[in-house]
């Protein structure tokens, strides 16, 4: 454990020995970080909050502080973070509350750019990129490789399903499908991120088959139910796993998908 003469750490935090504490940082009491996780400096740790293997904080992020929301009245609340995750300058990430599952968490091999932010009550999946600015309000689910342009700020409660693209400086208030490219303020679907999805290396069977549920929900004029129907069909018989998650991602909206 390599901890700079001029950070706090407070005794009773966990912190494995391979550690990495650069200057200036300040560690509450209820932290713990498992190894090869690294503070560059001047990083602010507050929590109950579990930090897992291999993850980076640039200077002035501050991860695991109350949340400002109103009706946070100091209860014990936590942040969750997984593996190989790297938090650029200034990130803030909030613990949740108890009007939720009282938890905030983070996943995997995530990119949080400068200045992006993660409410309370947030689900983050693996493998997403939040460009500069980028900020979740309360409450929102965000599932797999995502990627969130600059200085787009999302409603809370609304949900990103795996594998859509968001445009900078967007405004987000209703569900977005998995596959599903949105762009402008107020948000509007403007096609498929095919290009995310041949980066992530899914077939040209499941793309060809996601491009023809696309046009199902969002090219026919159907309405939502009779589109879904059309789809399910079209996936009878070869029950593609990407058109699975792309139905599944319009059945459990809450909000009403971005259309």
């Amino acid at each position: 454990m390599n901890i700079h003469a001029t950070s706090i750490v407070h005794p009773n935090a966990k912190i494995d020995r391979n550690v990495e504490i650069g200057p200036f940082c300040i560690i509450d009491e209820d932290v713990q970080i498992q190894e090869g996780t690294r503070l560059i400096s001047h990083v602010v740790l507050k929590g109950p909050t579990k930090i897992g293997k291999n993850n980076v904080f640039y200077q002035f992020s501050t991860i695991g502080d109350d949340t400002p929301d109103k009706k946070f009245k100091g209860e014990k609340t936590e942040l969750e973070i997984g593996d190989n995750n790297i938090f650029r300058e200034g990130v803030t990430v909030h613990r949740g509350t108890i009007q939720d599952k009282a938890l905030t968490k983070i996943g995997s091999d995530n990119l949080f750019m400068a200045y992006s932010h993660v409410a309370h009550d947030c689900e983050v999946g693996d493998s997403n990129v939040f460009a500069n600015n980028a900020g979740i309000a309360g409450h929102v689910i965000i599932g797999n490789n995502i990627t969130i342009g600059a200085l787009t700020t999302v409603h809370q409660f609304c949900k990103l399903g795996d594998y859509c693209f968001v445009g900078m400086n967007t405004s987000i208030n209703m569900d977005i499908p998995a596959f599903v490219k949105v762009a402008a303020d107020p948000a509007r679907v403007i096609g498929l991120n095919s290009v995310g999805m041949k980066r992530n290396n899914i077939s040209d069977v499941s793309l060809s088959m996601i491009k023809k549920s696309y046009k199902l929900v969002y090219r026919r004029g159907l309405k939502l139910e009779a589109a879904i129907k059309k789809v399910k069909e079209l996936n009878n018989d070869i029950d593609d796993p990407c058109v699975n998650i792309f139905i599944s991602s319009i059945q459990e909206s809450e909000r009403g998908i971005l259309r």
